[in-house]
């Protein structure tokens, strides 16, 4: 069993009732997404993918920003390689260590309980790529999305053009993703990159009751059912999509023929 996160200065950690929140707080940086931080999120994850009194993440900040995005005078991967020699090979070593930055991402999207953001203001680079790996986002009217990386000369390479695709389309990725266009609140949940727009006081009290009421469906069949709708975004043959249907309906059938008892079904023998 995965202990509890410690937490940091900059991200804390709290579990109550089941949820494990975790409040990026790092005003001074726009809460700059640290090395340090994103430990604090891989401990939760792995929490919540380990723990069985874990049945959800919240992840939220605090200030005006949700993010920054990721602190660029800190390393985002933890396997930066020998840096004697890394410079024999610099291709696979820094893809090496960008994997091991990505494998958050995955891992979020991977997990078979829900992960969720509640974005209080700016949410720009890696925030927005960490928003297409959870499974429900919400935010407040002050809320805006951007990513700000082809102004730098580069790309979205952690999820913000892949997985940000997949979220929105192709039109709006390109809109924010080439043409690094903000996006407001309103806007953001039109094109279905947000849920659901909420006021600032009443936000954590939203989230914390749509976590209540994800907490109780049945737990197996909430983890199938977000591996099924991620297969399924992901592979469009037909024929796969139903074997998987299929598969995925078996694993839950016998909890699905006990609860149907209450209305008289009668399972065959």
């Amino acid at each position: 069993m995965a202990e509890a996160p410690g937490g940091h200065p900059n991200a804390t950690v709290d579990i109550d009732g089941g949820i494990i929140t975790v409040t990026l707080d790092r005003p001074d940086k726009l809460n700059a997404i640290s090395h340090e931080m994103t430990a604090v999120l891989w401990e939760a994850v792995l929490a919540l993918g380990d723990r069985d009194d874990l049945r959800c993440l919240v992840i939220t900040a605090r200030g005006r920003y949700f993010t920054a995005g990721q602190d660029i005078s800190s390393p985002a991967g933890n396997r930066p390689g020998d840096p004697e020699t890394k410079h024999l090979h610099p291709g696979w070593n820094f893809r090496r260590d960008y994997r091991s930055h990505h494998l958050l991402y995955d891992e979020m999207e991977a997990v078979e309980k829900p992960v969720i953001m509640a974005i209080q203001g700016r949410c720009l680079g890696a925030g927005v790529e960490m928003a297409g790996s959870v499974d429900f986002r919400f935010c407040t009217p002050e809320a805006s999305f951007l990513l700000p990386e082809v102004k730098l000369g580069g790309i979205a390479g952690s999820g913000g053009t892949s997985r940000l695709t997949r979220l929105v389309g192709p039109s709006w990725a390109k809109w924010m993703a080439m043409a690094t266009m903000e996006i407001g609140a309103e806007q953001a949940k039109s094109i279905g990159l947000v849920h659901e727009v909420y006021p600032a006081e009443s936000l954590l009290d939203e989230v914390y009751a749509f976590c209540h009421h994800l907490m109780s469906l049945p737990t197996e069949a909430v983890g199938l059912a977000k591996m099924a709708v991620d297969v399924h975004a992901d592979v469009t043959d037909r024929n796969i999509q139903r074997q998987f249907d299929r598969l995925s309906v078996y694993s839950t059938q016998a909890a699905f023929e006990d609860s149907m008892k209450k209305f008289g079904f009668k399972p065959e023998t």
